[in-house]
């Protein structure tokens, strides 16, 4: 028995309720991808279905928009599968269980996929309907953009003709996003040598940080623990004599790193412990508005590894402290918006090399191009290699957009208000796509959905029918 029967508009819950039956989590979405290439042929619509699991689904103009631009609605089909700890479903094999509770559509027990099922379920009522007003229709569904675009990465745009994008992938009703960052990711290999060294062993730590997105949160001023980790070393360096063991911080290259450590052997402990001690001090004043636990240690402690050399506790505590972090430079066309970037996400040790993955971000490509270099730079003067694992085009703002003036009118028919006209310092598929089709005019917007990620996330009904109204009254406008 059909759950969001009765919710409107009813076409876009009934595909959305017959998404959520087949389970597409990240990494598992060859079912909901033929269920979308079932519903273009039974409907006798040309489609294209790719390795990856990507679909394309085309649909020609209605009557009187024959030569309007063409249009792509866009976003993507898997979903992040989280649950609470009693709940015994298995997401990869099982459809979700929906309920409504007030204004609102949920999952007992788990995520609910909003992000993104709702812009699938609007572009599939839009292409099985036969009285709303549109210019040729491209609709494309990617897979795994929670886990790295991978989708929007693999795509052949070759066939793509769309001179103009709507993303529905946003969380927040009556925000329009008009760019958004590119990124490259970098990662750095010190090789480092080793030999015995007569000192005591010491941990030093760096903690109580607060962390975060590395694109929402990094011009908040917060402390990076690998950064200050190379600030100690530098410091200690300046007291006594140092060989480090190993370093170690952060978990993820996209996060701000919350503690980092590294195991030293020191010529002058009680030198050491001074130095550690004025550091202290010294961040708890420099942070005490951003960042206000910050807070650097050392205590005793044993390892049999072997330190490295002079030359090598030299190299990897230069790079540390001299590598370039956090905002880099503030748009100027867009106010308040980071427009260059780079996160030092994550240190370690394995064996006889030290790795620093660094996440660079930009809404400008030449400046994410440059800043890439000046980690290349650095680590070519340091004797490191360079490897960029993965690197996606910013979704440059254009200062005249016809398609933004468009849905500005269509906004203001709808809702009798000004939008919020936003840019983003994170990633959407929209910069690599516009990456892959250059003269492609982009937007993004979706309806509120709150809690995403968590099995408490929740589609909000009635901002969903005033988004798929925005939806028609755009698609009507563009002529």
């Amino acid at each position: 028995m059909s759950v969001l029967s009765g919710l409107e508009p009813q076409s876009v819950f009934r595909y959305f309720e017959e998404i959520c039956a087949i389970p597409h989590g990240s990494g598992h979405t060859k079912a909901i991808s033929d269920y979308l290439a079932a519903f273009a042929r039974s409907r006798g619509l040309r489609y294209r279905q790719d390795e990856s699991n990507n679909i394309v689904i085309w649909k020609a103009a209605t009557a009187g928009y024959e030569n309007a631009p063409a249009v792509m609605l866009q976003g993507h089909m898997d979903m992040v599968c989280e649950k609470e700890p009693d709940c015994a479903k298995d997401m990869e094999t099982e459809g979700l269980d929906l309920f409504v509770e007030g204004d609102t559509v949920g999952a007992r027990g788990t995520t609910l996929g909003g992000d993104d099922g709702i812009a699938v379920a609007m572009g599939l009522a839009i292409l099985d309907a036969d009285d709303i007003p549109h210019g040729p229709l491209e609709c494309l569904f990617t897979v795994d953009e929670e886990v790295g675009m991978v989708g929007a990465r693999a795509l052949d745009a070759s066939d793509l003709r769309s001179a103009c994008m709507i993303n529905i992938d946003s969380e927040a009703e009556k925000v329009l996003t008009v760019s958004c960052a590119g990124s490259t990711r970098a990662v750095c290999t010190l090789p480092v040598e080793r030999e015995e060294f007569s000192g005591e062993t010491l941990l030093l730590t760096i903690d109580g940080l607060i962390g975060g997105h590395s694109g929402e949160e990094i011009q908040k001023g917060r402390a990076n623990a690998n950064v200050l980790l190379g600030r100690a070393l530098n410091a200690l360096a300046q007291r006594t004599e140092v060989r480090i063991v190993e370093v170690r911080g952060g978990s993820k290259d996209n996060a701000i790193p919350r503690d980092a450590a590294a195991v030293i052997a020191v010529s002058d402990a009680a030198a050491a412990r001074a130095a550690v001690g004025e550091l202290d001090a010294a961040l708890k004043n420099e942070y005490r508005a951003a960042d206000g636990g910050a807070h650097a240690s050392i205590a005793d402690t044993r390892t049999d590894a072997v330190p490295m050399t002079a030359e090598s506790t030299r190299r990897v505590s230069s790079f540390l402290f001299c590598a370039p972090n956090g905002v880099q430079m503030m748009s100027v066309e867009v106010p308040g918006l980071v427009q260059t970037s780079l996160n030092m996400g994550q240190v370690r040790t394995e064996g006889d090399e030290v790795t620093v993955r660094f996440m660079v971000r930009s809404s400008v490509n030449t400046q994410k191009d440059e800043t890439t270099e000046k980690i290349v730079a650095l680590a070519a003067a340091l004797g490191a290699r360079v490897e960029i694992p993965a690197s996606y085009s910013a979704w440059e703002y254009r200062a005249d957009s016809p398609l933004r003036d468009t849905v500005i009118e269509a906004f203001r028919a709808v809702y009798g208000e000004e939008p919020r006209v936003e840019a983003l310092h994170a990633g959407l598929e929209c910069g690599i796509l516009s990456g892959k089709m250059p003269r492609l005019d982009c937007i993004s917007y979706g309806p509120d959905l709150t809690n995403i990620h968590t099995p408490r996330e929740r589609l909000h009904i009635a901002s969903t029918q005033r988004v798929w109204k925005l939806t028609l009254e755009t698609l009507k406008r563009l002529k």
